[in-house]
């Protein structure tokens, strides 16, 4: 006989898919910190390592960079980005489960990615003050997937996650030194993951010992979707004719979750748990955090200008994080899963050098500073802070038709892990990061 005691006790692995859910929002991103995707909607940017990327000329993207920056644009305007990630993680280390003894399988395999990232920008005057513009982008977005069976299966298997936004945005120029801009955001939040449960370590006591950690598992997974809705503010200054200071705000998004929880439970075992683990729904609470970025472009003259970017994210709104289960039987295994995380930081310096009327070189560097913090960080959030080097460039065909390409490579700090399971598995170790990130993109003008 079981009783509830214990399971409240020993049975607290449903709280591992809330775990995961928190995890797989905050977890190893390709640029800027966490999951947060950052300078990576455009092209000219990436090559510059997002320096001056809300003040900087003739780029599309500032439909989403900065609003206001429109208005600066002559004419009508259509860009296509694609930028495609190419990031890896490898974990090394080992762990015990709750009686000691140490976990079985392997160091995961790579559990990164190679992840194609669309974007599309729409800009057009409607008259010589108001500027439309529309746009399509990700600007949050994560996959991760580890060998099945390896060490941190308690942890994570498989994580995904996508955040497509739409953005229309509006210009008004007040004067030619001075623009605003507004801009309505519709975002799409969908995730997906899977964590193996250590149904050994659950029944040990209620089976007397017949079943031990690791001898028995069970899989759980989650999958939701959610429209959450924001907006965006900028502002672009000129306070000398070489010198542009862009400042853009992106405001949080709140997202209610509402998916399906799926469970594979060895179907000799799922009586033992009075109705638990079953295939059911449940919500839960999320939001993407605000952020806020300035930057600065200096035109040194005809080929050089150099520019520079700082942003901040406001990651500490992401404190805890409860998933609420439409089954019953699974409301007494529930407890809100904490996080810490602090608020976070980049910068970059970057610029651009004009070869002739058709090339231009780009590079820039920076440095993004984590929200993790090492008593929270699992595999599912192996994020480190790092620094980037970027190149990029540019062939203008004519004047209406442009070319653009770019480069960064991240060097991130190992993500130390030192983290239990809801089923008392330890898992101690560090993960190593390896991020390479190309764009392409054709800009039309008419």
């Amino acid at each position: 006989m079981i009783k509830i005691k214990q399971q409240q006790r020993i049975v607290p692995a449903l709280t591992a898919l809330s775990f995961a859910v928190a995890a797989s929002l905050v977890s190893q991103g390709a640029y800027a910190s966490a999951f947060q995707l950052g300078r990576q909607n455009d092209t000219q940017g990436v090559g510059r390592y997002g320096a001056g990327g809300t003040a900087a000329p003739d780029d599309c993207a500032v439909v989403e960079n900065n609003p206001a920056a429109m208005s600066d644009i002559k004419g009508g305007c259509v860009q296509t980005d694609v930028v495609v990630i190419d990031y890896g993680i490898k974990f090394s280390g080992g762990g015990t489960d709750a009686l000691g003894n140490p976990l079985t399988g392997g160091n995961g395999g790579d559990g990164g990615a190679t992840v194609p990232i669309p974007a599309a920008h729409f800009v057009m005057p409607i008259n010589d003050q108001l500027t439309f513009g529309a746009g399509f982008n990700a600007p949050f977005g994560l996959k991760t997937y580890y060998d099945d069976r390896w060490v941190g299966r308690y942890q994570a298997v498989s994580t995904n996650l996508k955040a497509p936004a739409a953005t229309l945005a509006l210009a008004y120029k007040i004067d030619d030194t001075l623009s605003i801009g507004a801009s309505l955001i519709a975002q799409r939040l969908r995730a997906e993951l899977k964590s193996d449960i250590n149904l050994g370590t659950i029944l040990m006591q209620p089976t007397g010992g017949a079943l031990l950690p690791q001898e028995a598992d069970g899989q759980g997974g989650l999958k939701g979707a959610d429209w959450g809705f924001g907006f965006g503010l900028g502002v672009l200054w000129k306070p000398t004719p070489a010198d542009r200071v862009g400042f853009n705000f992106h405001s949080q998004i709140d997202h209610t979750i509402n998916g399906k929880a799926t469970f594979l439970i060895p179907s000799n075992l799922l009586p033992l748990f009075g109705g638990a683990f079953t295939n059911t729904t449940g919500t839960a609470d999320v939001n993407t955090p605000w952020f806020a970025n300035v930057g600065w472009w200096h035109t040194v003259n005809d080929r050089l200008s150099l520019g520079a970017d700082f942003s901040f994210t406001h990651w500490s709104s992401f404190k805890e994080l409860v998933i609420s289960y439409q089954n019953t039987a699974q409301a007494p295994y529930n407890r809100p899963t904490l996080f810490n995380y602090k608020n976070s930081w980049s910068g970059s310096l970057g610029g651009e050098y004009k070869l002739d009327n058709q090339w231009t070189l780009r590079a820039g560097f920076g440095y993004d500073k984590t929200p993790t913090v090492d008593e929270t960080r699992d595999p599912r959030v192996p994020d480190g802070s790092r620094t980037g080097v970027a190149l990029g460039l540019g062939y203008k065909m004519s004047d209406k038709l442009r070319f653009d390409a770019g480069y960064y490579h991240l060097f991130v700090e190992d993500g130390k892990i030192d983290q239990t399971s809801a089923t008392f598995d330890h898992l101690v170790g560090k993960t190593a990061n390896d991020d390479n990130t190309f764009a392409v993109s054709v800009q039309y003008r008419f």
